[in-house]
């Protein structure tokens, strides 16, 4: 996910686009998404946001909605539960289980659809960001605009390093898998086991490594980080505002609507 992510950060059509204005888009679009009361104006951002991802950054279909399918069946089964178990106005749904009556109402319907809509669009707002924006390149925005150094410095090393101790554990999982480590439940616990310990360790020596790299650069306790500014064009900006007071105005005028 990490390759696929970062190939697609530096090779997608609005590469050369200001990563500033890029992160006004999306955060806006997600900040809207939460303040919605209904859920109109994020399913309008999750379907304008997937067209500008898919036909403005040539991002492929296949591979946008391969990513969506993961956090959308999760807010599906989060709205199944906010839908049974939050009551209110009449029942559209009842059913029983073992003597136990199920059922579903208005207001719970309605919560659960808001739910799915703000995850929705929610996350297509975040892989429109993380599909056209390279990761160094939003650091670098939000070190200028003020955010604490050491707090975008740690944040780039867990980045970068979450990904190594991934490589590190499937290398160290193969290896097990090779040896019958997962034969049984026994052998998969003594193996999940080690494979702990052994990570650990692993980070514990990889950090001394990178101390010693980092003293022999001369590091001085700051990383620079050369900001890449992108084509900023009046009519690019004037467009994000227009869309920005659009889905505003959209969440506002329907926030008394509900679907059910």
């Amino acid at each position: 996910m990490h390759d696929l992510l970062d190939d697609y950060a530096h090779s997608n059509a609005l590469r050369d686009t200001s990563p500033r204005l890029k992160l006004l888009l999306g955060l806006g679009a997600i900040i809207i998404c939460v303040a919605s009361a209904a859920p109109i104006a994020p399913l309008f951002i999750a379907v304008t946001i997937s067209l500008i991802t898919v036909r403005l950054a040539k991002i492929p279909g296949r591979i946008y909605s391969t990513l969506l399918l993961i956090p959308f069946s999760f807010s599906l089964l989060s709205a199944a539960v906010v839908a049974f178990m939050h009551g209110g106005g009449d029942q559209l749904f009842a059913f029983n289980i073992f003597d136990i009556s199920l059922g579903i109402r208005e207001e719970g319907a309605n919560l659960a659809l808001l739910l799915i809509a703000r995850t929705f669009g929610g996350m297509c707002s975040l892989f429109f960001i993380a599909l056209t924006t390279p990761l160094i390149e939003i650091f670098s925005v939000l070190k200028s605009l003020g955010l604490p150094d050491f707090l975008v410095e740690l944040s780039m090393l867990m980045y970068r390093y979450i990904f190594v101790f991934l490589d590190q554990a499937a290398m160290i999982h193969s290896a097990q898998v090779m040896r019958l480590g997962d034969a049984g439940v026994k052998n998969s616990l003594n193996s999940f086991s080690m494979l702990s310990s052994v990570l650990f360790l692993r980070a514990w020596e990889q950090g001394e490594r990178l101390i010693i790299a980092m003293d022999a650069r001369c590091y001085d306790g700051k990383l620079d980080i050369m900001e890449q500014s992108g084509m900023v064009e009046p009519k690019a900006i004037f467009a994000v505002l227009v869309y920005m007071a659009m889905i505003a105005a959209i969440a506002v005028l329907t926030r008394d609507i509900r679907m059910l």
